[in-house]
């Protein structure tokens, strides 16, 4: 059983809700709905449902057709590994879970094949999954080896413990070493993919942003994030004005198949049982490093 209040993005039909929440294939919500195991506030409904604030939705039981999770012998860059994390440098291109259709060759294909030692609070298609970097963002990110460790990282991340920093090329030439964008983000009115900086049915959302170096059109960044929210840093960078090179979404400029320039360099945390504090700092990927030679 599954619940969700619904905090935000509100007013739409409860069949891309259920889709985009919880990563479920449209024809997957589809079978939920039909065989009446959703329920809103205690009744079934319709996938023409439009879901409102504070709506209580209650999934009674998963389908009893499985989609089967395959080990994947996919190399993985692991940083850091004990009994409890596997900190690993996720390239950019490859997705963290399974979800909307796609079922292989993700983040947690490449961990079943590696060990079976996974925490499982998130479900069978999350196993370890804590928190997520987005498929073409590249860089660091933790992964729980059993369910006490996940829970203390959870609530880390939660409670602002863990802090992460991203080195992002932006367009166009940034005038201040420092600026603080402090803008709420929520999910686009039209494209329901896509994140925006809107008052309503958003989320308070803070970036720091200090500058690294200046080229003729284009500023390298280094952000610290005081919040996570999707697409954090892409969203807040476009609003400004000065969105990310290479990002195929908020950037209206071609992008090639690498992805934003986007990488998740370094983080700070605390081992989950001996609480030691951890850094861990990764280079850059090559594409994004030869680009930047190629700048100078």
């Amino acid at each position: 059983m599954k619940n969700k209040v619904v905090l935000e993005n509100a007013d739409i039909r409860i069949d891309k809700y259920l889709s985009e929440e919880f990563d479920y294939t449209r024809a997957y919500v589809k079978k939920l709905l039909d065989q009446k195991l959703v329920l809103v506030n205690g009744n079934a409904v319709k996938p023409s449902y439009l879901v409102k604030l504070n709506d209580q939705i209650t999934i009674t039981k998963e389908l009893d057709e499985k989609i089967d999770m395959l080990p994947e012998n996919i190399p993985l860059d692991i940083v850091y590994e004990d009994d409890d994390v596997i900190l690993i440098n996720k390239p950019s291109g490859m997705v963290v879970h399974p979800g909307s259709g796609n079922f292989n060759h993700t983040l947690v294909n490449a961990l079943l094949y590696y060990t079976n030692n996974l925490s499982d609070c998130n479900g069978e298609f999350r196993p370890g999954i804590v928190h997520r970097i987005d498929k073409d963002t590249s860089g660091l990110i933790l992964v729980a080896k059993n369910n006490k460790a996940h829970a203390i990282l959870a609530d880390d991340f939660a409670n602002k413990r863990v802090k992460r920093t991203y080195i992002a090329l932006v367009k166009g030439v940034l005038k201040h070493n420092h600026i603080t964008i402090d803008a709420p983000i929520g999910r686009d009115k039209v494209n329901r993919k896509k994140m925006m900086v809107t008052d309503q049915n958003s989320k308070n959302a803070v970036t720091h942003v200090d500058v690294l170096k200046r080229y003729h059109d284009y500023t390298l960044v280094k952000c610290m994030l005081e919040t996570g929210r999707t697409h954090q840093i892409r969203v807040h960078m476009a609003y400004i004005c000065y969105p990310v090179v290479n990002d195929p979404v908020y950037n209206s400029k071609s992008a090639t198949n690498f992805g934003q320039f986007l990488h998740s360099s370094e983080i700070d945390f605390e081992s989950p049982l001996t609480k030691k504090h951890l850094h861990f700092k990764v280079d850059l990927p090559k594409e994004f490093q030869d680009f930047l030679n190629n700048l100078d």
